[in-house]
C-alpha cells in the first residue's frame, strides 16, 4: 500500500508543478488511475490513498470490478469500444474517452436512449496517425465528425482524447498535445461545453500534457507498476 500511495503523491506533485509552470490551477486536472489487468486489491489501495477516478480498457474487466469496489468510484472507459459491448457500460461510466467513429457514436446514442440517459463522450483523435491507434488525424474529417455527433440527442460531446506515441523523450509528444488543445479551442469551440475535456498524457508524458492543457491524464504504470500483458 505504501508504494501505491507514494506513487500517487509523486504524480500529484508532478501535476502540481506542471500546472505552476503553465499558470494553471491544479484542481483543473483529473488523475485517472488506469487499472487494466490490475487486481481489485490494488485498486482498493489506490482508493484508500484518495483516488476516485479509475479507467479501464476492456468492458469485461470494468464490469467485473465495478460491483466489488466502492460505489463512489468514478469510472472511465478509455479503451477501444465494440458496439456489442456498449449496453453494459452506458449510464454506468462517467465518460467514454474512445469514440472514434460516427457509427460508434450512433450506437452509444441508441443505447443511451434505451437506458434513459445522456452519455458523456470524447472524440478520439489519432494525431500521429499511427496504424496501431484508433481515430483519425485528419482535421477536416474530425471536424465533420464533431458536427455530426453533436446532432445526436442522447450523448454529450465533452471534448477530445488522444493516445500519443510511445517515446523516451516526452517532449516529442508536446506537438500532439498542443494540436489537440488548439483543435478544441479553434473554430469548433462552440460544439463543446464551457469546460472542454482534453484527455491526454500517460505515465511517460503526463507532465508535458498538463503544460499543454490536459484536463484528464491517464496513468497506469506510474501508479501500479508494469502491466501483465499476458492477461
Amino acid at each position: 500500500m505504501g508504494r501505491i500511495r507514494e506513487n500517487l503523491d509523486q504524480i500529484q506533485n508532478n501535476i502540481n508543478s506542471a500546472c505552476i509552470r503553465a499558470g494553471r490551477d491544479p484542481s483543473e486536472v483529473t488523475l485517472i488511475n488506469v487499472s487494466k489487468t490490475k487486481p481489485v486489491e490494488m485498486l482498493q489501495e489506490a482508493y484508500e490513498a484518495g483516488s476516485r477516478h479509475f479507467g479501464e480498457n476492456r468492458v469485461q474487466e470494468l464490469t467485473a470490478k465495478m460491483p466489488v469496489l466502492p460505489e463512489d468510484i468514478i469510472w472511465h472507459m478509455i479503451g477501444h469500444l465494440q458496439t456489442n459491448k456498449i449496453r453494459y457500460i452506458v449510464g454506468k461510466v462517467k465518460l467514454i474517452h474512445s469514440v472514434d467513429s460516427l457509427h460508434l457514436a450512433q450506437a452509444i446514442d441508441k443505447e443511451a436512449e434505451k437506458a434513459g440517459c445522456v452519455q458523456d463522450i470524447l472524440l478520439e483523435m489519432n494525431l500521429a496517425e499511427e496504424a496501431s491507434k484508433f481515430g483519425s488525424g485528419d482535421p477536416a474529417k474530425n471536424a465533420e465528425l464533431i458536427r455530426e455527433i453533436s446532432g445526436l440527442s442522447h450523448i454529450r460531446l465533452c471534448g477530445l482524447m488522444t493516445v500519443a506515441p510511445y517515446v523516451t523523450d516526452p517532449e516529442e509528444n508536446r506537438v500532439y498535445f498542443r494540436q489537440l488543445h488548439d483543435f478544441a479551442y479553434g473554430e469548433l469551440r462552440s460544439f463543446f461545453p464551457e469546460k472542454v475535456i482534453l484527455s491526454m498524457g500517460m505515465s511517460g508524458d503526463y507532465a508535458v500534457a498538463v503544460e499543454e492543457g490536459a484536463t484528464h491524464v491517464r496513468v497506469g504504470t506510474g501508479i501500479f507498476g508494469e502491466r501483465d500483458y499476458t492477461i
